[in-house]
């Protein structure tokens, strides 16, 4: 199904999609990480699968030249998840090097599968990248 891009963001932000995060998603640059890291959430929900390669940092585990198998792994996550809520708990934001924890709701085959995770974010060449995260 079809994100509708005047449905409220999938942030939290209370604003439209098409307002906040999907400017990103359509390549404006985020200024911070934790817009990064909100634009990031989004794109899993809206199964924007090329942006979040895009912004992962080429240290990141996840990160691999088998781009087509990646984007199947990414889409098959977001097609089997239910994203009910993202919740930033925490923000250390520098200006090369920024931390973000944060809690996301979800389920996964009908089963809770929220988390808490510490990212990393990393600024290259005036981007915003994931660089790798602890989860609690």
């Amino acid at each position: 199904m079809k994100f509708s891009v005047n449905s409220s963001c999938p942030c939290g932000s209370k604003n439209k999609y098409k307002k906040c995060c999907q400017p990103f998603h359509k390549g404006k640059l985020p200024k911070t990480a934790l817009e990064l890291m909100k634009s990031r959430y989004s794109a899993y929900v809206v199964k924007n699968i090329d942006y979040i390669i895009k912004t992962t940092h080429k240290e990141n585990l996840d990160f691999t030249i088998q781009i087509k198998q990646w984007k199947d792994d990414v889409l098959l996550f977001c097609e089997e998840s239910n994203f009910i809520k993202l919740e930033i708990l925490e923000t250390n934001l520098n200006d090369l090097e920024s931390f973000v924890t944060f809690k996301v709701e979800l389920q996964i085959k009908n089963k809770d599968e929220s988390f808490v995770e510490k990212s990393k974010f990393l600024k290259e060449n005036n981007m915003w990248l994931y660089h790798s995260a602890i989860v609690e």
